[in-house]
């Protein structure tokens, strides 16, 4: 782990992005091929679950730092941060145990699975036998919090300068549901993408304009949306399934079944870009109403009823099997509106 610590440590030092991505490019151009997994898991949200609460990592904490409760707060409230403080409070270590990054993930991952004496005692071993500069990152694997700044965009951009790959097929590889327990690094270098049949495709984003309308010329030129009071979402159908991703890529196909029926009316190999939203046959509910789905693991007939929902398509971003993402928008726009004119409502 001394290797990740010294990255986390660089890559949280510097407001920089080119030297973000030159440290990262570094850590993942070169080591343990099961750690690099995890380096990509950890900077993009795929975190282990935390194994512990943080109030008993903050009583434990202070129990072995042999400090009372308000002067733990008040160093918490200087610090700002929960495994920072624990890690500054801690008396030095009594040994030099040296653990991978992958190691140190499957002692998280241990903790889970035993009594609260067992893990309390295991927790204090590992802080007393790490050395200094890992006790943070432990830390966090605890706390579950690696906030450093770090974009999907920006790790695309270093896996692209470690590997010699693109990075917009580097960000189309880190979508989906893998973890570094289902893939390899060969596997991940391998993918072009079409090797998961649910994958998404990474979300083209809005932004506000740096400049005036005016600036944008001629409005015939450009296509408008209404901004709909819903969801971003995909809806991806291959091998005769449909599969529906939010943009903070969570799959909610089991929270909108209505939508599997799609399977059968377009051909396999389509993704449509689009807004899922609560939907009476006529116009757009409320957003409430649409929270009643994503909120409720069980669908009852009832809910089903009360908040209908419809997949408002604007965008066609693979057909047959092709990704159209390098087409022109007008010309996907034509093509999504012949595909949709031949299912039934």
């Amino acid at each position: 782990m001394k290797r990740f610590s010294a990255l986390f440590t660089a890559v949280d030092g510097t407001t920089s992005t080119s030297a973000k991505v030159q440290h990262l490019a570094a850590y993942l151009g070169t080591g343990e091929e099961q750690d690099r997994l995890w380096c990509l898991a950890l900077f993009s949200g795929r975190r282990p679950k935390r194994a512990v609460s943080t109030t008993k990592l903050a009583e434990w904490a202070q129990e072995a730092a042999d400090i009372s409760p308000w002067l733990f707060e008040e160093a918490y409230a200087v610090a700002g941060d929960l495994a920072e403080t624990i890690a500054l409070l801690l008396p030095a270590p009594t040994g030099t145990l040296t653990l991978s990054l992958t190691e140190a993930i499957g002692e998280v991952a241990q903790l889970a699975q035993v009594e609260e004496p067992a893990r309390k005692a295991r927790i204090l071993a590992l802080w007393a036998e790490l050395p200094e500069d890992q006790r943070l990152v432990f830390n966090k694997l605890l706390t579950g919090g690696f906030r450093l700044g770090v974009s999907r965009k920006l790790m695309t951009r270093a896996l692209a300068k470690a590997t010699g790959g693109d990075e917009a097929g580097w960000a189309h590889r880190l979508m989906g549901q893998w973890t570094p327990q289902t893939i390899t690094w060969a596997d991940l270098l391998a993918q072009d993408g079409a090797g998961d049949l649910s994958r998404p495709y990474p979300f083209a984003l809005a932004y506000g304009l740096e400049g005036a309308p005016k600036d944008l010329g001629p409005r015939e030129e450009w296509q408008a949306e209404w901004k709909w009071d819903g969801i971003r979402g995909q809806l991806v159908i291959r091998g005769g399934e449909s599969h529906l991703w939010s943009r903070g890529e969570e799959l909610l196909t089991d929270r909108f079944p209505e939508f599997r029926t799609v399977a059968h009316h377009l051909p396999s190999g389509t993704v449509l870009d689009g807004e899922v939203v609560a939907w009476d046959g006529t116009r757009p509910l409320p957003f409430a109403k649409l929270q009643t789905r994503i909120a409720r693991k069980t669908l009852t007939k009832k809910v089903l009823a009360d908040a209908p929902a419809a997949f408002l398509a604007y965008d066609l971003l693979e057909a047959g099997g092709t990704d159209l993402r390098a087409a022109t928008l007008a010309h996907r726009r034509h093509h999504l509106e012949a595909l949709l004119s031949a299912v039934p409502e």
